[in-house]
């Protein structure tokens, strides 16, 4: 039986209070939406359908081409939004499967197993729901006395006796598709004008068909986001899964609850992350690090047994066995050699440091390459940018850099070449050379 994905994704999202479209505000650094987009496609066999009305351009040029697009020139509810995927979906699929892109906890074993229900029902539908003690506005669930769903009610329409009931409705169907497009066609207006999904349960119990419910084990699940409030607890919801699964993989952390880590990020084996550290974008680290406390690392290469203490990395890559920081910045471009250390307060960008260079604190590096073995005194500056473009500082192996030194690009430094403390060099330096003073000058030839 062939399974298509809706997703409703048109919503305004008022009480977000905000100009971004509600399904594109972030969730462990990814969109909402991508979310609830990843664990639909994963169990469906063709392109979801995600029906767009408020925010419709911003949401396209997110989701670009993994799904169809489908949109809903007026909001009247839930129902008259899948209704608007008849024309496309009618007559090529056996199931549709429903959920919302502000639902981002949804997860694919769930669908899975709401879809292999529902292929085993004789009934029309299959329906999500969950036990829990705070209702967060969701419709409360009636069951016959055999046990089998009769209605949902709408929190607003509930009696006080139907407000105690604790099993709810979670907004996530799996319909039989004929039977859908039709049922669709028969829904009642409500009294605020719009049409809602939820009267399917209705159609179909008046049918004498039988209603096929699952409940959520993990009520984490079913944290939908319509305030800001909601979106923080989706996000701890989300760190945690993720936190979860990266430790079962291998990863220590010292405290879970304080570790951020994005959904495409990559640790090894061995690996110790701190609290207070942030992993976001692409970034993969190897095994056996030591990351944190209070580090953020963005879209970053890091390879095996790094150590890397309070320190802020962006689009950055270090070979093996590198240790820096506290309070050390890599700015994109940078690449840090094998066994490279580089000391508080540095910062390096655009830049590549050789095997075993080593870096000291307070010195700024940008636009240089760096041979190995090579040691950067304590404050040295690249001076790479003279107002109008940026030039190259290029200085070999085993050079000696002295504290305080200025290096005025565009520059050539040799193979065991020095400087002296506070030095302000504008020349080249030929290999084995000392240069002292401002501007710098040749003192001394090494043998």
């Amino acid at each position: 039986m062939k399974t298509t994905s809706i997703i409703l994704a048109a919503g305004q999202g008022t009480r977000m209070k905000s100009e971004l479209p509600k399904v594109l505000h972030s969730v462990c650094g990814k969109p909402m939406l991508w979310h609830a987009l990843q664990a639909a496609q994963s169990v469906t066999d063709e392109t979801p359908v995600m029906i767009i009305g408020h925010g419709a351009n911003q949401v396209r040029a997110v989701v670009g081409d993994a799904a169809r697009f489908v949109v809903q020139a007026e909001r009247l509810g839930t129902g008259h939004a899948v209704q608007q995927a008849e024309s496309t979906l009618k007559g090529n699929t056996d199931l549709v499967l429903v959920s919302s892109a502000d639902m981002p906890l949804l997860t694919s074993e769930t669908f899975n197993e709401m879809i292999r229900l529902q292929k085993e029902n004789d009934g029309p539908m299959t329906m999500l729901t969950i036990i829990s003690d705070d209702p967060r506005g969701f419709g409360r669930i009636i069951r016959m006395e055999d046990g089998n769903v009769q209605a949902i009610v709408e929190e607003p329409q509930a009696t006080i006796e139907q407000m105690a009931i604790k099993e709810l409705n979670v907004g996530a169907y799996c319909f039989d598709a004929k039977w859908l497009w039709d049922a669709l066609e028969r829904i009642p207006l409500s009294p605020k004008g719009e049409y809602y999904l939820t009267d399917t349960v209705g159609l179909a119990v008046e049918a004498g068909m039988k209603v096929q419910s699952l409940t959520l084990e993990d009520p984490v699940e079913a944290v939908g986001v319509n305030t800001r409030i909601h979106l923080s607890e989706a996000e701890a919801g989300m760190r945690l899964r993720v936190n979860r699964l990266h430790m079962l993989k291998g990863v220590t952390m010292i405290d879970p609850q304080s570790v951020h880590i994005g959904m495409d990020v990559e640790i090894g084996q061995d690996t110790v992350i701190h609290p207070n550290t942030y992993l976001r974008g692409e970034t993969k680290i190897g095994a056996g690090c030591e990351i944190g406390p209070n580090t953020i690392i963005t879209d970053c290469t890091i390879g095996d047994r790094c150590e890397i203490l309070s320190s802020v990395l962006e689009k950055a890559r270090l070979e093996d066995d590198v240790d820096m920081g506290p309070f050390a910045r890599l700015r994109k471009g940078a690449h840090l050699a094998k066994g490279v250390h580089m000391g508080n307060f540095g910062e390096v960008k655009d830049s590549y440091l050789g095997e075993n260079a080593k870096m000291g604190h307070f010195s700024y590096i940008g636009n240089a390459t760096i041979g190995t073995e090579t040691n950067i005194g304590a404050g040295t500056i690249t001076c790479n940018y003279d107002g109008e473009n940026k030039h190259l500082t290029e200085i070999g192996k085993e050079v000696f850099i002295g504290s305080d030194t200025m290096l005025v690009a565009p520059l050539k430094i040799g193979d065991r070449a020095r400087t002296g403390a506070g030095s302000v060099v504008t020349k080249d330096v030929k290999d084995d050379t000392l240069v002292v003073g401002m501007p710098a000058r040749a003192i001394r030839k090494f043998k």
